[in-house]
C-alpha cells in the first residue's frame, strides 16, 4: 500500500505542483484575455477563466450552479480515480495505474482552481491557420495523456476496469 501510495504521489504531485505554477505566472504576467505568441500561427498564450466545463460546459449557467456542480463532481470523479488507480495497481498494470495518476493529478489541479476562483485558468492556446483548439493547460493535458493511456490499455489490453 505505501508503495502504492508513493507512486501515485511521485505522478500526480509534480503535474499539480506545475499546473498551478504555470497557471500563477500566467496570472501574474499577463492580462486576462490578452495573448502573447508564442510559436506565430501555432502557439500563443492566452489568459482566460473557463466557468464551465470540457468546451465550455455550462459556461452560461450562473456561478453558484457552476461551482457547486463541477467541484461535486470533480471530487467523485476524483475519487473513483482513486479506486481505480488501487485496484489496477499490479506488474501488468503499470502504465494504466500511471494515466490514472495523471488523470487524478489533472483533476486536483482544475479542482483547486475551482475552489479558489469558482473557474479554470487556461492559458496554453493551439492552432494552425484558422484551426483552433479550445484553450486548456498543464491539468487538461495531463488528463488527455492519461486518458488516452485509460482508452489504449483498454481496447489493445482487452482491461475490464
Amino acid at each position: 500500500m505505501k508503495s502504492k501510495i508513493l507512486k501515485l504521489v511521485s505522478v500526480s504531485a509534480p503535474v499539480i505542483i506545475l499546473d498551478q505554477l504555470t497557471k500563477y505566472l500566467v496570472s501574474t504576467m499577463v492580462q486576462v484575455c490578452q495573448s502573447h505568441t508564442v510559436i506565430p500561427g501555432v502557439f500563443d498564450i492566452t489568459h482566460i477563466y473557463n466557468p464551465g466545463g470540457a468546451f465550455g460546459f455550462l459556461a452560461d449557467n450562473g456561478v453558484l450552479v457552476q461551482k457547486i456542480f463541477f467541484i461535486f463532481f470533480s471530487i467523485i470523479a476524483a475519487a473513483f480515480l482513486l479506486y481505480f488507480y488501487f485496484n489496477s495497481e499490479n506488474k501488468k498494470e503499470k502504465v494504466l495505474s500511471v494515466g490514472f495518476a495523471l488523470i487524478f493529478g489533472g483533476a486536483i489541479g482544475n479542482i483547486i482552481d475551482r475552489i479558489r476562483y469558482g473557474k479554470v485558468l487556461d492559458f496554453l492556446d493551439v492552432y494552425i491557420g484558422n484551426y483552433h483548439w479550445s484553450v486548456f493547460n498543464i491539468a487538461d493535458s495531463a488528463i488527455s495523456i492519461g486518458m488516452a493511456i485509460f482508452i489504449y490499455s483498454l481496447i489493445f489490453k482487452k482491461k475490464e476496469v
